[in-house]
């Protein structure tokens, strides 16, 4: 099943987030600083996790009607909670069976809850589960907060400019997961939305084989770079790939983890035909597939200018 896209924000609103997270960074000494120490975060946004493995439902129900008593706003996770934060006490709860590096940006995410200014005052208890990120379900906050996480995780522009010093490749986020202690997953997507180049990344669910077709792999989220969205717009990515279209011919089977280069055709929104070079990338729960337009493969690295 396609997920939405839980991290868009205006302009303006990414503007202020932004702010924040290099506020953050700065007073916990904590910028420039690799992997990102992410207890100093959380001790300059006044969040102290707790550590037993506590979140079950009985003790969500304790808080929600503790929050509700209190008059306090709230906010109902609509599937399994992920993480809780209670405001009011500066506490995180998180589920102890996330895999490390999950729990290091969910504990950024919380954090942001507690440290963006105009979030706190708001909310007495905070759920966040995998579902309620949809921007249809859940409020500005979410997003932002999912924002604030990358851009601490990720030191604002940092792994963009890292990774731009280095070779154009789906090896590149998944070498870089290591110095930034984050997901490749996580990566993979930084990698690709702040890229210059006109590319985009089609992350796939595991294939499952199905008789008739070989396997069938899902749409989990296509990302885009701006580059590639100015020239195809918002591309219609299939829901469904197999290995008889160019994107699932892609996907590793067989316990291979790579797929190595192929060439395929796109066609951007005037029917016109595009030279693209793909590559692709497994690991246990997804695959990813990275597209580039060949055109725009050796393009000038544009000059980013820091303010002072």
């Amino acid at each position: 099943m396609r997920r939405p896209d839980d991290c868009s924000l205006t302009p303006r609103q990414l503007a202020r987030v932004r702010a924040e997270a290099e506020r953050a960074l700065r007073e916990a000494g904590a910028l420039g600083v690799f992997p990102t120490p992410v207890e100093a975060i959380m001790t300059v946004a006044k969040v102290e996790e707790v550590k037993e493995d506590v979140l079950n439902p009985s003790f969500i129900d304790k808080l929600r009607s503790s929050a509700e008593q209190a008059g306090g706003a709230l906010k109902r996770a609509v599937g399994k909670v992920m993480g809780l934060f209670h405001a009011s006490a500066g506490l995180l709860f998180l589920d102890q069976t996330m895999m490390a590096v999950k729990k290091r940006f969910v504990r950024l995410h919380e954090s942001g809850h507690g440290f963006m200014p105009w979030q706190r005052p708001m909310y007495a208890l905070v759920e966040d589960c995998d579902n309620a990120l949809d921007p249809d379900a859940a409020e500005l906050f979410d997003r932002e907060a999912n924002v604030f996480a990358a851009e601490v995780l990720f030191q604002l522009d940092s792994f963009r400019d890292i990774a731009e010093g280095e070779k154009f490749s789906i090896w590149t986020p998944v070498k870089l997961s290591k110095k930034f202690d984050a997901s490749i997953y996580a990566c993979v997507r930084q990698y690709v939305s702040k890229n210059h180049r006109a590319c985009a990344v089609v992350v796939l669910n595991m294939p499952e084989f199905v008789e008739g077709d070989g396997f069938r792999a899902t749409l989990r989220r296509p990302v885009q770079s701006d580059s590639f969205t100015t020239i195809f717009g918002a591309h219609d990515w299939k829901p469904v790939y197999t290995p008889d279209d160019d994107i699932g011919a892609l996907i590793p089977i067989s316990g291979q983890r790579s797929s190595g280069q192929k060439s395929l055709v796109l066609l951007d929104r005037n029917g016109d035909r595009h030279e693209c070079v793909a590559e692709s990338f497994t690991q246990t729960h997804q695959v990813f597939v990275l597209i580039h337009v060949i055109k725009t493969l050796a393009a000038p690295r544009p000059i980013f200018l820091k303010a002072v």
